[in-house]
């Protein structure tokens, strides 16, 4: 390839990473979403969050069977009762750092 081409190409693949972010922000920018839709848009970082958690809490990482005696699975659940309760994030992550050393002694 030439350097033109590279050129192009590198262009090109800005326009298509951009144009998909830059639209819809250009188009909603000055409309009001409905209620229903904006309570759905508010579930979507927990669900992404809970999508990526998920497998590395419950399942073994080399066969990808179901595991529920994993450490990571037991501190979770009082890390997670904490940040429910509290509301702190700095807690939260100092009581999980410090339960899941504590685990690594069991």
């Amino acid at each position: 390839m030439s350097w033109q081409e590279y050129c192009l190409l590198f262009a090109a693949m800005g326009l298509v990473t951009y144009l998909p972010r830059c639209l819809p922000l250009i188009y909603l920018a000055h409309r009001r979403l409905p209620k229903p839709l904006v309570d759905w848009l508010s579930l979507i970082p927990a669900a992404i969050l809970s999508a990526l958690i998920a497998p590395s809490l419950f399942t073994n990482s080399s066969t990808r069977s179901l595991e529920l005696g994993k450490p990571e699975l037991w501190v979770a659940i009082p890390t997670l009762y904490f940040a429910w309760k509290t509301k702190n994030l700095a807690g939260t992550v100092v009581l999980g750092m410090a339960l899941y050393w504590l685990a690594g002694f069991v």
